[in-house]
């Protein structure tokens, strides 16, 4: 049989992992299966097989609610296996050549309520303490909130690249690409406050902006396991990484008017499309200017 002999050429001459030789025969089996109850024949015959017909399993699939990269993965089993066929003279035509993968659903960023944003720094000394860790903390929280800034980038930041009189920050983004980044007086407030903890309390510093006690530069768990623990103060958020607060920045940008292209410039991003996925998230806003705005809203 034609699958069985294909399969034997993935184990064998190709090399192919357990997990992927049993996930090809299970998808190559689900075809066949499907081919047969399409066309009531007895016997499965690939070079029968049209563009139209994979089409119609496709469909088949998406109706079921079978996801878009889990019918990728079938369909690559499929390609694989009729590109096999056709090398070999099995069949005379490639039925793959007309039939388009299903695009993937982007997962839309997960961001933090500007009421939880606010109930987070309502009372620092509460939630985040009094000592250098905790106003270090507070700072981090913040800086991702009010700068957008990548993890590797708060890491790098060093006491030169802040400019309290201009109220600008140099963020050294990724391939050494830079950016001014503004922040406004609050920010500004807590970074002096900050300073003057940090440099009372770490006498021996590196020459980062943010350190350990030991003066020494944060490095990117121990980054990622404060954020988790005060997003999760004011979110059940599954996801709780600093990506979000970098979400969170986008979000609250665009919802209060902010300009596409100012808000692309301000993440470091090299395209707008990488930018635009914020853009969903404006909606909210629009919905709540249309219930108080609209006559019928209520209705």
């Amino acid at each position: 049989m034609l699958i069985d002999r294909f399969l034997q050429y993935i184990k064998y001459e190709k090399g192919y992992s357990s997990h992927t030789f049993v996930s090809y025969q299970a998808d190559l089996s689900q075809f066949e299966k499907f081919v047969l109850e399409r066309s009531g024949a007895e016997e499965f015959v690939p070079d029968e097989v049209d563009s139209s017909l994979v089409r119609e399993w496709v469909v088949s699939m998406m109706e079921s609610g079978v996801s878009a990269s889990s019918v990728n993965r079938k369909l690559s089993a499929l390609k694989s296996f009729f590109s096999y066929l056709l090398r070999n003279g099995e069949v005379k035509r490639d039925p793959m050549n007309r039939v388009v993968s299903p695009k993937k659903q982007k997962r839309l960023p997960k961001f933090l309520r500007e009421g939880e944003m606010a109930d987070l720094f309502s009372d620092r000394a509460e939630v985040f303490g009094e000592g250098f860790e905790g106003v270090r903390d507070a700072l981090i929280m913040e800086t991702f909130y009010t700068l957008g800034i990548r993890l590797s980038e708060l890491i790098k930041m060093k006491d030169e690249d802040i400019d309290f009189q201009a109220r600008t920050v140099l963020v050294n983004g990724k391939r050494n690409k830079q950016r001014y980044v503004p922040f406004g007086e609050a920010l500004r407030d807590s970074m002096q406050a900050y300073l003057s903890v940090r440099d009372k309390e770490v006498p021996e510093r590196s020459g980062y902006f943010f350190l350990r006690p030991d003066g020494e530069a944060l490095y990117p768990m121990l980054v990622y396991r404060i954020v988790h623990k005060y997003i999760t103060v004011v979110s059940t958020l599954s996801k709780r990484s600093p990506h979000v607060l970098r979400h969170t920045f986008a979000t609250a940008m665009l919802n209060s008017g902010a300009d596409l292209e100012a808000v692309k410039e301000l993440l470091g991003h090299s395209s707008l499309a990488a930018t635009e996925v914020y853009t969903h998230t404006t909606f909210e806003q629009l919905q709540k200017n249309y219930k108080l705005a609209h006559p019928r809203a209520l209705n």
